[in-house]
């Protein structure tokens, strides 16, 4: 989509904005072809040259009462879509979506994504091939699980993101000792499901863990990127690097192809954008989940650098009902490593980036921290441990990992 006079763009609206670093690239091309509402629970401050307008809620996670004030708003001025990248906030979004007659808006479908004892069940009749999982809410019922599944099993949270509460166990005693973690990780958001077994006893299946982020259109899926994961601080699974080669393989296997269609249409989800994650093994690809929004992390920058794609005009098309301009433009590699501290509650001094080490590949270097900020690594840490990250875009696969093994190098901090 061309930019447009202000007055001419479409009015979209969008449900809070997420962490600067992280997101305020694609807030900032929403920007620039649409005429953007923001609903948030503070007044903006880094969004603002980006908004048309913003309104104040008490909450972003209550649906029917965001949605009330939706249509207020919309009978005013209609919005073409409703859009938000937040997994915690995605199913208060479709109702919002819903009560406005816009794309996404079923919230039942969105929370089947949300509720991943519902993904599993619905994939399980589907035949869709993923790890074996049993919904628990006592450590006794996990260890019976666990048994019937066979060790190594995965302890994971029914409904969070970010790999939170995440970890691998080896053997009874190991998952007597993490379940209280996986029970009791706290969401940033309240998450309230309707049954009390929180957690998931699951399969461990091993390979390579990747993402792949699509648009859905009147339910045909079209993947644009695939992410390659790094995940480090074993047994948790923490992400601590992406990958994305817009000549990925797997963008043209018609095979794996047919699996994410037949996945979003046992799912039932027909408009929007998702981002789902595989496990590549011996078996062939494990589904581990699928999240109807855009890729966290920089995931989506880095498609922007891979493929010239636009991750947040593609998203908004989808969510207006228009066409989305999903071809690539470019034929690149990009990557991403974060940086973390070395003990938990590290005040952090000064971090600095010897930008005179950077290699030309690198794209951006960001320190996330101030002086006297408190952090700890993974898995207290987790996103919001982190301190650095370095993004870099290169020919191939080898030239991207080396620029960021080379840029990890320049990056330094001090304890306070």
């Amino acid at each position: 989509m061309d930019s447009a006079p202000a007055a001419n763009r479409p009015r979209l609206l969008l449900v809070a904005s997420g962490m600067q670093a992280y997101r305020e690239y694609l807030l900032a091309s929403l920007g620039a072809h649409y005429r953007v509402h923001l609903l948030h629970t503070v007044e903006p401050s880094w969004e603002r040259p980006h908004l048309d307008g913003w309104t104040v809620l008490e909450s972003t996670i209550d649906g029917p009462a965001m949605a009330a004030a939706a249509r207020r708003l919309h009978d005013e001025s209609p919005f073409a879509g409703v859009l938000c990248w937040d997994e915690g906030r995605i199913h208060a979004t479709s109702s919002v979506a819903e009560e406005l007659g816009c794309r996404n808006g079923d919230p039942a479908v969105v929370w089947r994504l949300r509720d991943k004892a519902q993904t599993r069940e619905t994939l399980d009749r589907a035949g869709v091939p993923q790890p074996r999982s049993v919904p628990v809410s006592t450590v006794e019922q996990a260890l019976a699980a666990a048994d019937t599944i066979g060790y190594p099993v995965i302890l994971k949270p029914r409904g969070l993101g970010a790999s939170l509460g995440v970890v691998r166990v080896d053997d009874p005693d190991a998952l007597r000792r993490f379940f209280p973690f996986t029970r009791d990780t706290p969401a940033p958001d309240p998450v309230r499901y309707r049954t009390d077994e929180p957690v998931l006893v699951e399969e461990c299946v091993t390979g390579e863990e990747i993402s792949v982020d699509a648009v859905v259109t009147d339910g045909r899926v079209v993947p644009l990127f695939v992410g390659r994961k790094a995940v480090g601080f074993p047994p948790y699974a923490e992400e601590i690097g992406h990958l994305v080669d817009a000549a990925d393989p797997l963008l043209h296997d018609d095979d794996f192809g047919d699996l994410l269609q037949r996945t979003h249409a046992a799912l039932g989800f027909r408009d929007g954008w998702t981002h789902t994650e595989f496990m590549l093994g011996e078996r062939g690809p494990q589904l581990i989940e699928v999240n109807g929004r855009l890729g966290g992390d920089l995931i989506p920058y880095l498609g922007t650098l891979a493929t010239g794609l636009d991750p947040a005009l593609i998203a908004a098309a989808a969510a207006c009902g228009r066409p989305p301009a999903a071809t690539p433009t470019r034929r690149r590699v990009a990557g991403v490593r974060f940086g973390y501290v070395d003990a938990d509650d590290t005040t952090i001094g000064q971090v600095t980036v010897d930008r005179a080490q950077l290699p030309d590949a690198v794209d951006r270097a960001v320190v996330l921290v101030e002086p006297g900020r408190t952090v700890s690594p993974p898995p207290r840490g987790t996103v919001w441990g982190r301190i650095t990250y370095v993004t870099a875009v290169a020919d191939t696969v080898q030239e991207c990992q080396d620029a960021l093994d080379a840029a990890a190098k320049a990056v330094s901090y001090t304890v306070a």
